[in-house]
């Protein structure tokens, strides 16, 4: 060992790990955010079959959860800003498991009942094309809204936490830590929820995967405490952690974030970005059964591939903009040179869905996706670098809405483009140009990443 490498280790050891076991806590939920949010995009080739799914009921179920993600994100935010992680986070994990394992009571609905069989006044009233919905979609679309009401929580509660835990300079790579969560959800779903459907049938792999979410519950009730409160942090530890420039103490209105253009940053850069990650969640696995004929069984490999790699742009993107920072790099040019870096990655996937071979697209789909999770670990970390702790979950929420209602169109574009003409191709492409015209908005909206001013005298009383 060198000695540069030993004084790291022992300045190191000397500062305190706490906060990097929080950051695990954020992992771990993060983890069973996606994984619960995963399965339908796993399961929906067997789901269409079993019970008669069209693409469009399929994006309708979809639409349903980002239009409650949107909802959910932006209460949130605004809700643990009051109450705190601690008790705000708990109560976000403990509903979305709930919802989770909700999407199980489906099996009780005949899979060919349809909703003019069972309100015949509402079909009348409204026609013949209320019988060719499925009394299904209707139970699916319920359960998803449930679970992206409090799904929306978990973003603005993390980022929250981490702005809380860590200096600025730590923050993008916590970040770009936790969100490699939901990589690995989604990594060990087509591990986990295949082999759960085929030995017990698809209710079983909703009620598992939900009730996994009790233990992070417990594990963080007795774990959690704020920094300055917490029995495990060292004097030095929380000095490292508070070693910006105090915040300024001003209340802010929720609506009035909407006046500054660092808010308008990050939800522009959610509002375009969001959207694709959510594509390739939730048809991805639709496309490589349609493109490569692989069914449940065989899915899993190729799945896993993309998301260890989205797993490694993750933490990547964030390692990236940190390195820069301890190099001497602005925070400005440090954040934009890795979100570029990203946006170029992704370009490639437009040829996705022209390739003949399986690997060669696997690759270009975990090329564009881990470039996404790079992309968003430093879109994410704008926040806390240019607002104060105080409305940084506000400003996550708001975003997050934003990013949920870009859900809700490329739900609904990709159910018709699919049913229209069957092929991937616009939709790829579209994922290609995103990430360029993001950045260029995102720059002109800060383009020196500019931190918010308050004006106390302004501010109204909340």
């Amino acid at each position: 060992m060198t000695n540069s490498q030993a004084l790291g280790q022992t300045r190191a050891i000397s500062i305190g790990w706490s906060r990097w076991g929080i950051c695990a806590l954020l992992f771990f939920a993060t983890t069973l955010n996606y994984l619960d949010r995963q399965i339908i995009g796993i399961l929906k080739p067997e789901l269409s079959k079993q019970l008669g799914w069209s693409e469009i009921d399929y994006s309708n179920i979809v639409f349903a959860f980002q239009i409650a993600y949107a909802i959910g994100y932006a209460g949130a935010g605004r809700l643990i800003d009051r109450m705190g992680v601690r008790l705000g986070y708990f109560l976000a994990v403990l509903f979305w498991s709930l919802a989770a394992m909700a999407h199980g009571l489906t099996k009780f609905i005949p899979p060919d009942a349809r909703l003019g069989s069972w309100v015949e006044p509402i079909s009348r009233v409204f026609g013949e094309g209320l019988l060719v919905i499925p009394v299904t979609v209707l139970g699916f679309s319920a359960a998803r809204f449930a679970l992206g009401l409090a799904e929306g929580g978990n973003f603005p509660a993390a980022v929250k936490t981490v702005s809380m835990w860590f200096p600025k300079k730590e923050r993008a790579l916590a970040t770009g830590i936790f969100n490699a969560g939901s990589n690995v959800g989604a990594l060990v779903a087509p591990l986990l929820v295949p082999w759960l459907t085929i030995t017990f049938g698809w209710p079983t792999a909703f009620l598992v995967t939900g009730a996994l979410g009790f233990t992070w519950l417990a594990a963080w009730w007795v774990y959690y405490r704020n920094p300055d409160q917490h029995p495990r942090v060292s004097p030095v530890e929380l000095a490292h952690i508070q070693s910006d420039p105090p915040d300024p103490v001003v209340r802010v209105p929720w609506l009035s974030l909407l006046r500054y253009r660092q808010t308008w940053a990050f939800v522009v850069g959610m509002f375009l970005s969001a959207p694709i990650w959510w594509f390739y969640l939730y048809w991805i696995p639709d496309f490589l059964n349609k493109q490569y004929g692989l069914d449940l069984l065989h899915l899993g490999p190729p799945l896993v591939a993309i998301y260890l790699m989205t797993d490694v742009g993750s933490v990547g993107g964030g390692w990236l903009s940190s390195w820069l920072l301890k190099r001497g790099w602005s925070v400005n040019a440090a954040r934009k040179t890795a979100m570029l870096t990203c946006a170029l990655c992704v370009v490639p996937v437009f040829a996705a869905s022209q390739v003949s071979n399986l690997w060669v697209a696997t690759l270009l789909v975990g090329l564009a996706g881990s470039a996404h999770q790079g992309f968003s670990a430093n879109l994410y970390t704008l926040v806390s670098d240019t607002a104060p702790r105080q409305v940084v979950s506000s400003i996550v929420g708001i975003g997050g809405m934003a990013g949920a209602i870009g859900g809700m169109f490329i739900a609904k574009l990709a159910g018709y483009i699919l049913e229209w003409t069957g092929e991937y191709r616009l939709l790829f492409l579209i994922a290609a140009s995103v990430y360029l015209v993001n950045l260029a908005a995102i720059h002109l909206l800060n383009p020196r990443l500019e931190p918010m001013q308050f004006n106390p005298s302004q501010m109204a009383k909340q």
